[in-house]
């Protein structure tokens, strides 16, 4: 399968609380709650199909540079995402962090 992902397009759909791509008829996606300008991430899916693709990575990087532009920031409780933030920690600076 032959998966194209830099130009897939994050979409925001507010009515499900998560961010999606679709890619080959398939959806990714994080999910999230949001109260004021903070999203809980609560959960990161990729289905099978899709995994070892990179389509997580572009998940993650396409929905945390959407939260930026938003001046929201987040509490990673999703692994995946707490995961993937430890590994790439310029993305801290979108993280709430409790005194």
């Amino acid at each position: 399968m032959t998966v194209i992902i830099n130009d897939t397009p994050l979409m925001h759909n507010e009515a499900a609380q998560r961010f999606e791509m679709h890619v080959n008829g398939l959806v990714p996606f994080m999910e999230y709650s949001r109260t004021g300008n903070m999203l809980i991430i609560a959960h990161t899916e990729v289905p099978a199909e899709l995994e070892g693709k990179g389509i997580g990575k572009m998940l993650a990087e396409k929905t945390f540079a959407y939260i930026e532009e938003h001046g929201w920031k987040i509490i990673p409780l999703c692994p995946f995402a707490s995961s993937y933030i430890k590994r790439h920690p310029e993305w801290d600076r979108i993280v709430h962090h409790v005194l």
